[in-house]
């Protein structure tokens, strides 16, 4: 039989645990179903390595089928991985091979765990159809527990509780779809041999009425522990000190392996009354010398968990006591001892104490702690001190704060800085994903490649390149549309100034030889009125070119175009264009692109780089744009302003594109 396995009941399909909600989707919807009707076909994957990422995902799960979006989730504030995702298929039968043949397999050597995904928190916290087995043997994982329980009806969830090294704690939980199918594998299960240990099967019970029940064992408690007894008391002298009042049902003094006494024992009554008259009336009671110790006997975690809170109680308490007067300073010089530090501060009030911290070599960590005696005191040092030049370095002052509150304070800013960052992005029209981006959308069909360390344009948190002019001619919303034949308007920067363009330069989508002319697109219908492709009608055709004009049969230059997906095609015949005056490429700075939007920043980049580009790759210059634009608006005025980086980042996307494109050969020969 194979060993089964079984994990810590998460008594629905997903964690309980999650230290921040899902972010929003993005604006982008994916494709959905052609059957407005059918079910959902989203999966949980949980049980993930924390170095999983979507795209890892995307390779094993889009082989089952077509995947909608991929989500990994994460911490709201350091953007680790929570350790499970969602995957969301186009349709619900993909789903359901998936959970057929990838349930339990192996991805970055941890085994995952899928099921569907269930957004109703009340269908999920009901607990019915789960079961909970414990006393299982340490072989047994999660697969094995599924196929055992698997005979017995549908399984939802089924997972082994293991440790932080991943080793099994000896129980799990099983999730059915239905209560029937619980309870047949309770009574068919339970008391019986798996790996030759005798498991316990029975009903999952929420932790919130497990510690119910254990705070009613408490109020009634009968065993006793006793403890700082005298080496000589004998076991006869210790159950008669106890008899005296109520019936003992067992007692014990603990003895070495020398047979001498270590100082405890338990006591057990019949009853709660008994115990609580026998706590009251020996506890602190003298005998042979020594005060005993008598209370409730507890559980060696029970113990820890109350130390635990005492703890913390007296330290929120010894913090309660110098709030405001305890103060932190930083960016101490090496040489600053505790007298120097106090001799600093003491003209600000009465200092309790002060103390510059040391590591184990007694070298000074660079910040310690003054403590005054009253709240005043401390503010005026802070007003007084913080910044202040103490030899070569300037002291930074200010109240001390726990580690807790520092983290949600650091929280709390992230929080607002994003809300902020939405709303800008929503007033300028950006899609979500480019603030948040949670969601994994694969590439297209004829999705553009990446590589060669370049940055992907379905990476979470960027923004697809958006063409200047989208493909087909359709109106970009928001921007009026031309007359037919007509240049394209233009539309300045707040602060940029645009350089003008020259009478022989032509625009998007303009013919080489005619800048008003609509140039054909390719594979597309011939243009009503338009002049065919090719010399002009009467030209002699042995007449040298002009100067500065591409040779007879070179490939002439391309339309601009900033769609990474659409290829440049070569014109049906060679065309001879007209000189085009070079214009000045006007100079951008960063107090330019802060009186812009997100979006105006990203097109005013683009159309510098774009100036900088055309005169050395004319035919690449737009694609090579929407290449950079991926970049961080710090890296581009980087870019702006130098000519070797520029260079660089030039010759990589070029060499991603001839790869690109050897690849698409490479697929039409094989066609």
């Amino acid at each position: 039989m194979s060993s089964p396995s079984i994990a810590e009941a998460v008594p629905m399909v997903q964690p309980e645990a999650i230290s921040a909600p899902p972010p929003p989707a993005p604006s982008y919807n994916p494709p959905q179903p052609s059957v407005a009707s059918s079910p959902s076909a989203s999966l949980y994957v949980g049980e993930l390595d924390p170095t999983v990422t979507e795209a890892m995902l995307f390779e094993i799960f889009n082989m089952i089928g077509p995947v909608a979006s991929i989500r990994v989730c994460r911490d709201a504030v350091t953007r680790r991985s929570l350790g499970y995702a969602y995957v969301n298929y186009l349709n619900t039968n993909d789903g359901e091979r998936a959970l057929e043949q990838l349930n339990y397999s192996l991805i970055k050597n941890r085994p995952c765990r899928i099921m569907w995904s269930q957004r109703d928190p009340a269908l999920r916290k009901t607990g019915q159809g789960n079961i909970f087995i414990k006393n299982l043997d340490e072989q047994i994982d999660n697969k094995a527990l599924h196929d055992t329980f698997a005979a017995f009806g549908n399984v939802l969830s089924c997972k082994v509780a293991t440790d932080e090294q991943g080793r099994s704690k000896g129980y799990g939980f099983v999730h059915y779809e239905t209560a029937e199918a619980g309870e047949s594998a309770i009574k068919a299960v339970n008391g019986m041999l798996l790996n030759d240990k005798k498991v316990y099967v029975g009903h999952h019970i929420s932790r919130k009425e497990r510690q119910s029940k254990l705070d009613e064992m408490k109020a009634q408690f009968t065993n006793l522990y006793i403890k700082n007894l005298d080496p000589s008391v004998t076991q006869e002298e210790f159950e008669e000190i106890f008899n005296q009042y109520g019936e003992v049902t067992s007692a014990i003094i603990q003895f070495d392996e020398g047979g001498n006494s270590k100082g405890f024992g338990f006591v057990n009554y019949e009853t709660h009354d008994e115990a609580q008259r026998a706590v009251d009336n020996l506890h602190d009671t003298e005998v042979k010398g020594r005060k005993l110790f008598v209370s409730r006997a507890q559980k060696k975690a029970e113990r820890e968990e109350e130390l635990r809170k005492s703890y913390e109680q007296a330290k929120l308490e010894k913090l309660s006591k110098y709030a405001g007067v305890n103060l932190y300073i930083k960016n101490l010089e090496d040489d600053v001892d505790d007298e120097k530090l106090r001799s600093e501060f003491e003209p600000f009030g009465t200092i309790t104490s002060c103390k510059v911290m040391r590591d184990d070599k007694a070298a000074s960590k660079g910040f310690g702690f003054v403590c005054f005696s009253s709240p005043d005191e401390a503010t005026k040092a802070v007003a007084e001190m913080n910044n202040k030049m103490i030899g070569s370095k300037p002291l930074y002052v200010s109240l001390a704060q726990r580690r807790e509150v520092r983290r949600q304070q650091l929280e709390s800013q992230i929080a607002q800085r994003n809300q902020i960052r939405m709303q800008q992005a929503a007033a300028a029209g950006i899609p979500g994903g480019y603030i948040n981006g949670p969601l994994y959308y694969p590439p297209g069909p004829n999705g553009f490649p990446q590589g060669r360390n370049m940055i992907g344009y379905n990476q979470p948190g960027m923004m697809p390149p958006r063409p200047r002019y989208p493909p087909g001619g359709s109106q970009v919303p928001g921007i009026p549309m031309p007359p037919y034949g007509a240049p394209p308007p233009q539309f300045g920067m707040p602060g940029y100034p645009r350089a003008p363009r020259a009478p022989g330069a032509r625009g998007p989508g303009s013919s080489p030889t005619n800048p008003s002319t609509p140039m054909p697109r390719a594979n597309g219908p011939p243009l009503a009125n338009g002049p065919r492709p090719g010399p002009p009608q009467g030209a002699p055709t042995n007449r040298p070119p002009p100067a500065g004009a591409p040779a007879p049969g070179v490939r002439s230059q391309q339309a601009y175009k900033l769609n990474p997906q659409t290829r440049n095609v070569a014109p049906p015949a060679p065309v001879v264009p007209a000189p085009v005056p070079q214009p000045d490429i006007p100079t951008l700075t960063s107090a330019a692109l802060a009186n812009a939007s997100p979006m105006e920043q990203k097109q005013m980049l683009g159309e510098v780089i774009y100036m900088k580009i055309a005169p050395s790759q004319p035919e690449l210059a737009g694609k090579i744009t929407g290449m950079l634009l991926e970049m961080d608006n710090s890296e581009l005025l980087h870019l702006l302003e130098s000519n070797e980086a520029m260079n660089g980042k030039v010759n990589e996307a070029i060499a991603v594109l001839n790869d690109f494109a050897k690849e698409e050969d490479i697929v039409a020969v094989v066609a």
